[in-house]
């Protein structure tokens, strides 16, 4: 299960996302944030409560990024140990702005 919160303010962004994000939720994300960016200058995921992503979810990660790039900026942040391996074993800790 995957819950996401949104704020969206002034063009800027933050989705807080809790529990995890993987074939079953990432499409939620995807739908959400196809919503959300349309005037959105800047992104912050904020993974402070992420417990799970798997490659379904760094799919979503990396549209969004390439998305971003063309409009703003895009970071994530408290990213725990877990979430920050799997970046770093796939080579996303390259790719993300990670704060």
């Amino acid at each position: 299960m995957l819950t996401i919160n949104k704020e969206i303010k002034d063009g800027i962004a933050v989705f807080c996302l809790e529990g995890r994000l993987d074939t079953i939720t990432s499409p939620d994300l995807e739908a959400e944030l196809k919503d959300s960016l349309d005037d959105v200058t800047e992104l912050e995921m904020n993974f402070e409560k992420l417990d799970y992503i798997s490659s379904a979810g760094l799919r979503v990660l990396l549209s969004a990024q390439k998305r971003m790039s063309k409009q703003g900026t895009m970071k994530v942040t408290h990213v725990n140990e877990t979430i920050m391996e799997i970046f770093e074993v796939t080579g996303f800790s390259e790719i993300l702005t990670i704060e």
